[in-house]
């Protein structure tokens, strides 16, 4: 077989290629420590979660939101589309707002935090079908869903040069988060 290649000029495969995830720079035990991060937001609870600023990656934000789609509108899949629409373009008015507000991020970083925090959200809605005969928990249910994730993202966003601004980001993620979850529940 190596004649035919050498008659084609073709290169015969090296041994030494690189992992297809290596290769596409996907770190699964990165992903699975930022999810960890992003499930347990409280610092008290000994995860360095500046990692999900300082080390942005593309596709852990990009498997969530897929999962997201996935589990909220399930059935639907020309809403996919939609939904990482609203992550690129949410994640956009963030990072502006950001960086008008005077936080040094880079949309990466704001894409990444976004990304990783719609995991609570995919956890209330994967409650919610459990719950859904009893109204106080359903609602107490969503509540926490879009706080937990709004906060998530907000302290990893919100650093302290912002100062006296600081309400003036987390308003608008949390927005962007009940949008998010309007989007899974049809509310």
């Amino acid at each position: 077989s190596s004649g035919i290649n050498a008659e084609y000029g073709v290169e015969e495969m090296e041994d030494d290629q690189k992992p297809l995830l290596e290769e596409l720079d996907i770190d699964l035990t990165d992903i699975y420590y930022k999810v960890r991060c992003v499930m347990f937001p409280l610092p008290s609870l000994g995860f360095n979660r500046s990692v999900l600023k300082d080390s942005p990656d593309f596709w852990g934000p990009l498997l969530i939101i897929l999962l997201f789609s996935l589990v909220s509108l399930y059935g639907q899949f020309h809403v996919i589309s939609w939904i990482l629409t609203i992550w690129l373009s949410g994640s956009f008015l963030i990072f502006v707002l950001t960086r008008v507000l005077g936080a040094e991020v880079s949309y990466g970083q704001t894409l990444g935090v976004i990304g990783y925090s719609v995991i609570p959200l995919i956890v209330a809605v994967s409650v919610l079908p459990v719950i859904g005969g009893v109204p106080l928990l359903n609602l107490f249910s969503k509540i926490m869903g879009v706080v937990w994730a709004s906060y998530s993202a907000g302290s990893l966003l919100v650093d302290r040069e912002l100062g006296e601004k600081k309400i003036l980001l987390l308003y608008p993620i949390f927005l962007l988060y009940v949008y998010f979850f309007s989007l899974s529940t049809g509310v």
